[in-house]
């Protein structure tokens, strides 16, 4: 391996050539303007090649320093990630896990009491949301995602894919003119999420209904909801008929509060995925979760391979 310059020369060249100022350089290293000069001449003498132009006043980059300036920046907040993950590592503190609100209201809090049933030892903390999440620089351990699964950078594994099927509250039903036909969903609200962010070719209701021949009905009305658990709340207070995520739903159905008066299904693209950094994945506690979570969803993908082979094989 050939020998590297001195680490502090290394580090007030980069300061200084990130900043274009020894002061700058300084006030961030805490030393003196003075001693950053130095120890970028240090540097430059053990190189054989100058780095800045010292102008007046100023400072500027020689094609040399332009050159390697991005590589040791790189180097530095590699050695930084690197720091930061070993003090994660060490911390003794909980697990923290990242998913959508829907899918920790109605898939992941309903199992998490077997989760701590396994591991008693590792504490939980549930960060929901839907946002790109820096596992590095974050005090995140492991994700939920919706998604097509393509995660640069990330470890990806595929958990579970899912159906949207039409539900409604069992009031509704009581309450209002009956769905005995498809043709009845006129007299009814409809329910929409609108996922067009997240994939534009997303099922809805004007597919739904497209499928069941009945394009007469007014699929464009109604109320909309840009988050799913937002839909799944206002389909179990009885607003309307919609259309939810089969695995969401079925607990629901089982329990008598909701009920689904058609059979039609509509398969999602989209699927879920559990995703952290690659050095994260070997943490004991994240691999915990992720060998839990995908012995828990075991049997949802089972069926979704059984229904995908029973449509290609319709096809």
């Amino acid at each position: 391996m050939k020998r590297l310059p001195p680490l502090k020369a290394l580090q007030a060249f980069e300061a200084a050539g990130r900043h274009l100022s020894f002061s700058a350089a300084a006030a961030e290293l805490h030393v003196t303007p003075g001693a950053i000069s130095q120890q970028v001449r240090q540097l430059e003498d053990s190189l054989g090649m100058r780095l800045f132009r010292r102008l007046n006043r100023a400072i500027e980059l020689t094609d040399a320093g332009r050159l390697i300036l991005p590589p040791v920046s790189r180097g530095f907040n590699q050695f930084n990630d690197a720091l930061t993950l070993l003090q994660q590592y060490r911390s003794a503190g909980p697990l923290t896990i990242t998913a959508p609100a829907s899918l920790v209201s109605n898939w992941l809090i309903p199992r998490l009491q077997r989760f701590k049933a396994d591991y008693p030892d590792i504490d939980v903390r549930i960060d929901t949301s839907n946002r790109l999440v820096d596992f590095i620089h974050e005090d995140i351990d492991v994700g939920v995602r919706f998604g097509d699964g393509e995660y640069p950078d990330l470890d990806s594994t595929h958990l579970f894919s899912y159906e949207l099927i039409p539900v409604c509250a069992p009031q509704l039903m009581r309450q209002g003119p009956g769905l005995r036909e498809i043709s009845d969903l006129a007299r009814y609200t409809l329910l929409h999420g609108d996922y067009r962010d997240l994939d534009a070719a997303f099922p809805d209701w004007t597919m739904w209904l497209k499928v069941v021949g009945a394009e007469d009905i007014e699929a464009e009305r109604g109320i909309f909801f840009s988050q799913a658990d937002q839909l799944f709340q206002a389909v179990v207070d009885g607003q309307g008929v919609g259309l939810l995520a089969n695995v969401m739903a079925e607990p629901e159905i089982a329990a008598g509060r909701l009920v689904q008066p058609f059979a039609i299904s509509l398969p999602v693209r989209m699927s879920y995925h559990v995703v952290t950094s690659p050095a994260k994945a070997s943490w004991p506690r994240v691999r915990a979760f992720r060998d839990w979570v995908l012995a828990e969803s075991a049997g949802l993908r089972t069926r979704g391979r059984t229904l995908s082979d029973e449509s290609g094989r319709r096809d």
